[in-house]
């Protein structure tokens, strides 16, 4: 159990370094892979993993001596209220349990180190989609309520959503899918030798890139000219999909 919870913390402590010295996607990568090490290494060992630490609870006993400090009970008093006899009979220790799996434990601290990545590589490469959405929401939610239910202007007249701003958007998005994508992805060759468990990363990757670009699309459709959309150069799904592919 030591063993293994020491193991985890040193490689949290190593993926930091690596994240200082390199790039947070290095700390994270660095983090997958020796995590998946050592499940990996402990998976033969048929032990229990769990252990139940017990402590003295002294805690309540501060309530007691208040009420002596402050005169709330004597130590002359003589019947149960006394207060020593108060501080034996309702001031014992408790025994608190507490119960540590450190097999658990790292299972929880690789979730939380591959969800982080696939967050960051999504970040990375759909940014500007995914803060574009968050704005269109909140404008149609603010002229909702002010309206009653209508919208004032439509979300092409917002100054963020002018189709210059859209082209812009979808510029930095398609670099990012031809530069800052495929780097990722090398990355995860270079940490992460099993196709296997690069394939289970890179879905949920490939998943919110898609959805990103669908939503979009969609806006484009209701809200934009077909002369709006034929300058805003974002990448159809055909297009997308195999981008997506080829990386995989």
């Amino acid at each position: 159990h030591e063993g293994v919870g020491l193991c985890a913390r040193s490689i949290d402590a190593a993926s930091r370094t690596v994240a200082k010295n390199g790039t947070p996607l290095d700390g994270l990568l660095f983090a997958v892979k020796h995590l998946l090490i050592l499940r990996e290494q402990i998976q033969p060992f048929n032990v229990n993993f769990r252990v139940i630490d017990k402590e003295l609870d002294f805690s309540h006993m501060r309530d007691q001596l208040r009420r002596i400090t402050s005169g709330e009970l004597s130590l002359f008093e003589l019947s149960s209220m006394n207060a020593v006899m108060q501080l034996v009979t309702r001031s014992a220790p408790r025994v608190l349990e507490s119960s540590v799996d450190s097999k658990k434990e790292l299972e929880v601290q690789l979730k939380n180190a591959c969800e982080a990545f696939i967050m960051s590589v999504t970040k990375l490469t759909v940014e500007p989609l995914l803060s574009f959405i968050t704005k269109v929401t909140a404008v149609r939610v603010a002229a909702a309520a002010a309206a009653g239910g209508q919208e004032k202007r439509g979300i092409r007249e917002q100054a963020f959503a002018a189709p210059e701003r859209l082209a812009e958007m979808a510029n930095k998005v398609n670099e990012a899918l031809e530069v800052q994508l495929p780097t990722a992805v090398q990355k995860m060759k270079l940490y992460l030798g099993n196709p296997g468990t690069r394939a289970i990363l890179f879905k949920p990757i490939k998943s919110n890139v898609a959805e990103a670009h669908a939503q979009i699309a969609a806006l484009l459709d209701a809200e934009y000219s077909a002369e709006d959309r034929a300058s805003i150069t974002l990448k159809s799904p055909a297009e997308l999909g195999d981008l997506l592919e080829a990386l995989s």
